[in-house]
């Protein structure tokens, strides 16, 4: 927006200031690294146990180059923890939370598709009511 001779420009308030907010910011990336499939299947299994990047590549079906940069999207966003023994390197979850933030997801999920199931059957039911 501009402003006219003798006005001081001000920022637009809304939207956009949102979009700009640390907070927003940080959390949406957040969302962002684990919007992934590969991604969150790396978690699930470092859940059960640290694993080694050999048998998370052997588990995914990825190369090595694939792997590595799953993992490092997830180690720099703090998720993951590494560790080096000899030439392997170790990941593991970082944060026990990560398994609560999971399973509310699976629940929201699962609740979701139940309440589409539902209106789907409503649908069908109508469907075979209108043809009766």
């Amino acid at each position: 927006m501009e402003a006219s001779p003798g006005q001081i420009a001000t920022a637009p308030s809304g939207p956009s200031h949102v979009r700009s907010d640390p907070v927003y910011v940080v959390k949406a990336r957040l969302f962002r690294t684990l919007g992934h499939p590969v991604r969150i299947r790396i978690l699930e299994l470092l859940l059960d146990r640290e694993r080694g990047v050999g048998e998370l590549q052997s588990e995914l079906k990825l190369d090595s180059s694939g792997t590595s940069q799953h993992l490092s999207a997830l180690r720099q966003l703090g998720l993951l923890e590494s560790r080096r023994a000899g030439t392997s390197v170790f990941y593991r979850v970082k944060d026990p939370r990560v398994a609560e933030l999971l399973a509310v997801a699976r629940l929201i999920l699962t609740s979701t598709l139940s309440d589409s199931r539902a209106l789907l059957s409503d649908l069908t039911g109508e469907t075979h009511e209108a043809q009766s």
